[in-house]
């Protein structure tokens, strides 16, 4: 069955960098879109990122663009999610999506 794991996740101080990854297993890797999202406290799942089967094309929320980067390597059947200039309303569980099912989620706190 998809299984999802994501990690990566920290504290870091605003302004600065993460990179997530999330690997893949049980589907055709490189044959399906994937996307980011997160839940911050008290809040609902938010879209984040997605990019297509191959990597070519990628969509990012407004909140996150120019400063987020998504990127997969579909030889490793891993996502990833580069994360620059992060600010505290960044503070949530991210997780990776397929279709809708997604892992276990990697917590990312933003705070001085």
């Amino acid at each position: 069955q998809v299984q999802l794991v994501e990690s990566g996740g920290n504290w870091v101080q605003p302004g600065g960098s993460l990179r997530l990854s999330c690997a893949a297993s049980g589907f055709i890797f490189s044959s399906y879109g994937m996307s980011w999202v997160r839940e911050a406290p008290g809040k609902g799942l938010e879209w984040v990122s997605s990019i297509n089967d191959g990597g070519s094309i990628t969509r990012y929320a407004d909140s996150v663009k120019g400063r987020f980067t998504i990127s997969r390597d579909n030889a490793k059947n891993t996502l990833y999610l580069q994360m620059n200039s992060l600010q505290p309303e960044d503070t949530a569980v991210y997780y990776c999506s397929k279709a809708g099912a997604k892992g276990q989620g990697t917590q990312v706190t933003v705070s001085s």
